[in-house]
């Protein structure tokens, strides 16, 4: 059965940082060793091929005295005998001298040195064998000395390996720690996750500093988390709008109703059908507003084309009739990518309520700032102050009596301009005006708005 800290994405990290390490430092470390041996081996050769050559170049000349001493010319190769093809010692060094013969090996005419091994009773040995002369009763110089510890023993290997050990485990224990600190921030975040309710969207997880993919997480969630609560204020907010400005209507109706079934002859039925249908046109207006602001931004009206916003101004004033002249100054070729109802419906919404506050004229114009497309409506009524410019946004928010609902409005065509420009990625604003109101709606130009 795995164990519960291997399921985990820093078990997982650690098993994988540790087998990597592992995967890397043995061969090495193999190698290392390896090398090593080749090496001291390779320089142990050198020095008993080249005392045993010293030696057999001596005895051709005549200098080496037969019956004395050998001289040693490498104080590590201490070990020289020569041998005579009878296999009678000629010669040897001190050291040598009460020694069984060295080695049996003999040089062949082809190949007159021969690196080899050899153990006694009581020690191993490195040696050259080489051959005096290319006799065939050439006499053997034999050349060693004791096997180095380090190729003797396996002190080394176990040094080395036991470091590579070490080292592994370091490893695991380092990524353990650091992929702990590493994941820590999401740890927080999990727990913070874990106590976000439905009742209760509004709180955010800890951002960590930097902008490495752990804050770019809590970015992404924090994001989420203000979408749901917004979603969910819309929906809080869409019942209580919805109880609130439908029951004036319904109650009403009910009245009516009620008072024509009391009293059914002093009913004047013509006009108790024109005020009943007064009121459910008004019902009906508001719950279309009210459905359109819990779709916007949904997938459901995620279809978004390429809309020029001249020819979208010029399709909505040839399809109305309204009492004021307006006033056009359109920019061609001002594209911006969306949904041409939503986009359309805001449209109707600012000339709709420039209709009923100008005096005399509405102006509508549409242009360029940099990468955004600004469309202005205009009207030349009551200006708007300042501290009334977000609050005219909120629903059913009227700024006087003269701003009725008998005028024609449901109280939340503004809202829904904002939410549909909020929706693609623009703003809607009041902004100065002298002698009237200004509502400047901006949103990115498309892409390919230059081409």
């Amino acid at each position: 059965m795995v164990p519960q800290w291997a399921r985990s994405l820093r078990g997982r990290v650690t098993l994988i940082a540790t087998a990597v390490a592992a995967l890397v430092l043995i061969p090495v470390g193999a190698g290392g060793v390896a090398v090593t041996r080749a090496m001291v081996t390779a320089g142990v050769y050198s020095e008993t091929r080249d005392t045993a050559e010293r030696i057999a170049f001596e005895m051709r000349g005549g200098v080496l005295p037969i019956g004395a001493a050998i001289p040693v010319p490498h104080p590590s190769v201490d070990l020289i005998q020569v041998v005579g093809a009878d296999g009678r010692l000629i010669a040897t060094s001190d050291a040598a001298r009460n020694m069984p013969q060295l080695d049996d090996v003999r040089p062949s005419s082809k190949d007159r040195a021969v690196n080899t091994t050899n153990c006694l009773p009581n020690q191993c040995l490195h040696l050259t064998a080489v051959r005096v002369t290319m006799n065939v009763d050439s006499p053997v110089v034999y050349a060693g000395r004791s096997t180095p510890d380090l190729l003797a023993t396996r002190t080394v290997d176990v040094i080395v390996f036991g470091e590579i050990a070490v080292l592994i485990a370091l490893t695991g224990w380092a990524t353990w720690l650091i992929t702990g600190r590493a994941l820590r921030p999401v740890r927080i975040m999990r727990g913070e996750l874990d106590a976000v309710h439905v009742s209760d969207l509004s709180r955010r997880v800890t951002q960590p500093p930097g902008d490495d993919e752990v804050a770019q997480l809590a970015r992404s969630v924090n994001s989420t988390l203000e979408r749901l609560e917004r979603a969910s204020e819309q929906q809080r907010q869409f019942a209580s709008d919805a109880s609130h400005e439908l029951r004036t209507p319904i109650a009403g109706l009910r009245a009516q109703l009620e008072s024509a079934q009391l009293y059914p002859s002093d009913t004047d039925l013509e006009a108790l059908v024109e005020s009943s249908l007064r009121d459910t046109d008004r019902l009906e207006a508001i719950i279309t507003d009210l459905l359109l602001l819990a779709r916007i931004g949904s997938r459901a009206d995620a279809v978004r084309e390429r809309i020029d916003l001249a020819g979208l101004v010029q399709a909505e004033l040839k399809a109305r009739n309204d009492k004021l002249p307006t006033q056009v100054e359109l920019e061609r070729g001002v594209f911006v990518e969306g949904v041409r109802l939503q986009l359309a419906r805001v449209l109707t919404n600012l000339l709709d309520n420039a209709q009923r506050h100008a005096e005399t004229t509405v102006r509508v114009t549409v242009g360029k700032q940099g990468d955004r497309a600004v469309l202005a409506v205009e009207n030349d009524g009551v200006e708007i102050g300042v501290a009334d410019r977000e609050r005219i946004f909120e629903r059913f928010t009227r700024l006087d009596a003269a701003r009725s609902r008998d005028t024609g409005g449901t109280g939340l065509g503004l809202a829904i301009a904002r939410d549909v420009a909020r929706a693609h990625c623009g703003q809607l604003r009041v902004e100065d005006h002298t002698g009237g109101a200004r509502f400047v709606l901006r949103l990115p130009l498309s892409p390919r708005a230059s081409r």
